[in-house]
């Protein structure tokens, strides 16, 4: 019996803020390659996950929840959002089951569906959180999507305990065009490492740190040393816009930041499975978010106006 031909597609993941996309995409590819918070807003660029299910090589990637924005900042997310959907293979529209109210989807999420709709777009939908909704909502939801006319087919999941997203997955791979695999067997992203070391501690700071000021900062990685001995120093710089906000990062006596660097560098030491010596300085830059070069740091093209 010959081997199945190769197949190998690219699927944009979109949904509003907080609709589980880095859950899911975290475990398609059976590892953490897109940080989780309970906040909303927590993605802020394109993060590309590789899966392979059986002859498939599945290529997703994960955009920034789109919303209504109304900064500088958002407003690069949500181009990222969308700037994520050209040239892909379909689309994985995600829609937080919790979240609707009497068999409708929240406004983002209909926002969502209505644009798609005007661009005469098509797509896979997934309603998540299917373990904190009961049946006949679910049922209601799925009649009002099926309703919009922008679905190819819907699947029920949760992406938190894996529910529903061997199917969801079987789907994709029968759909993927016939091919060659992009990337080689082993690898699971197309994220930098600079990149994804900034990413985990900015997870860090989203958890650790209260109400609005999470979205005040930003964190880049300015240097990666490769030692003799297999581990790898890392020193990180966390931008804030006030002194203010420094002061709540660093915690009294320090003890913010330090708890802070220890939660990121025990998560990069099992990511890396090496050694990690993580050094975090925080500097005040007011204008951080009208900066370009932070922009390009962060993956995301700095909006003009």
């Amino acid at each position: 019996m010959s081997e199945p031909e190769p197949r190998c597609g690219f699927f944009a993941i979109i949904g509003a803020p907080n609709a589980g996309k880095s859950t899911l995409l975290n475990r398609v590819v059976g590892a953490k390659i897109a940080i989780v918070t309970p906040k909303v807003q927590t993605t802020r660029n394109r993060i590309i996950g590789i899966a392979l299910h059986g002859a498939a090589q599945l290529v997703f990637i994960d955009t920034p929840g789109i919303f209504a924005p109304t900064r500088r900042l958002e407003r690069a997310m949500v181009e990222a959002a969308w700037g994520g959907v050209a040239d892909t293979d379909g689309i994985v529209l995600l829609i937080d089951a919790h979240a609707a109210r009497n068999g409708v989807p929240d406004k983002d999420a209909q926002a969502i569906v209505a644009k798609l709709k005007q661009q005469n777009r098509r797509a896979v939908v997934i309603l998540n959180k299917i373990d904190a909704v009961d049946r006949a909502m679910l049922l209601n939801l799925a009649a009002w999507i099926d309703a919009q006319g922008i679905a190819d087919s819907v699947f029920m999941i949760s992406a938190l305990n894996g529910d529903g997203v061997n199917d969801l997955l079987d789907d994709l791979a029968a759909h993927a065009p016939q091919g060659p695999w992009h990337y080689p067997e082993d690898q699971l992203s197309e994220v930098p490492l600079r990149q994804l070391a900034s990413e985990i501690t900015r997870e860090k700071l989203f958890l650790g740190l209260r109400q609005e000021l999470p979205y005040a900062l930003t964190v880049e990685t300015e240097t990666w040393e490769e030692r003799n001995d297999g581990s790898v120093k890392i020193d990180q710089v966390i931008y804030v816009r006030r002194d203010s906000q420094k002061k709540i990062v660093l915690g009294k006596g320090g003890q913010q930041i330090k708890k802070v660097g220890a939660e990121a560098r025990a998560d990069l030491e099992t990511i890396l499975a090496r050694r990690v010596h993580l050094f975090l300085f925080v500097k005040v830059r007011d204008n951080w978010v009208d900066d370009p070069e932070r922009y390009r740091a962060m993956g995301l093209d700095f909006p003009k106006g």
